[in-house]
């Protein structure tokens, strides 16, 4: 189930959406050109190694570029490689606009930022003697992702159902698209390995609880001049349940 673009219009401009979009793709670039990124160095450098974050192995001095604790940062920007970085963008342009619209472009930086510290630090909980590097923008991207299922539950989501030879385009809620997501993380996570290396399925499921846990807490406080839950409101003098479709 491949997400094409939700019906959720945007007040304003998602301007720092489209700014990391365009960061991913230029640092993408900018590693493909050079030549740690086929020996691999690239990564160690400047992507989240759990071991060397925790102080438990130390990378040798010629890839220890910057402070571990700053790979955090800059792991959320760099890419394994073309589908990777396509996979992203592509959740990315479609669910980050409406965050980053109620959020406000300040709140929505913080909150980005903070999603992606989050994701790596559930990474690094679960895999302490981990020497590989995790890179990708999927563990902040992720807490869009449970943000946008907080606040946007029955919002419709068009996605491609690919079936064998044939496909098929259905708009669903996103309750059920995300949803659908954030399961297949769990099931996919129990089926990988545990010395790590492939996809960082706890990275994923760490981002997306943090975005959901911080929207459904701290919603009015985030989103002072709007309701918190869209669809809440009255009508004919009843309140609409959001995650009920009528």
């Amino acid at each position: 189930m491949i997400p094409l673009k939700d019906d959720n219009i945007t007040n304003s401009t998602p301007i720092l959406s489209y700014t990391i979009i365009a960061i991913c793709v230029a640092v993408f670039l900018l590693q493909i050109s050079s030549p740690g990124y086929t020996t691999g160095s690239l990564f160690y450098s400047y992507g989240v190694v759990p071991a060397s974050l925790l102080g438990i192995e130390a990378l040798p001095s010629d890839l220890e570029k910057i402070d571990p604790y700053l790979t955090i940062i800059t792991s959320m920007f760099m890419h394994g490689g073309w589908m990777h970085l396509i996979g992203n963008m592509l959740y990315m342009w479609i669910f980050a606009d409406n965050i980053e619209d109620d959020l406000g472009k300040t709140k929505f930086i913080i909150f980005y930022l903070a999603a992606g510290a989050a994701a790596a630090l559930t990474q690094v909980y679960l895999n302490v003697n981990s020497t590989v590097p995790m890179v990708g923008a999927s563990g902040a991207i992720s807490g869009v992702l449970g943000a946008y299922l907080i606040r946007y539950p029955r919002n419709k989501v068009l996605v491609l159902i690919p079936l064998g030879i044939f496909t098929q385009l259905l708009k669903i809620p996103a309750l059920f698209v995300l949803g659908f997501w954030f399961i297949l993380q769990f099931v996919s996570s129990a089926g990988s390995s545990s010395e790590g290396g492939g996809v960082a399925y706890g990275a994923h499921i760490g981002g997306f609880v943090f975005g959901a846990a911080v929207m459904f807490f701290f919603g009015n406080f985030l989103i002072p001049k709007k309701a918190f839950f869209k669809a809440l409101n009255e009508k004919d003098g009843k309140k609409k349940n959001p995650w009920i479709e009528e």
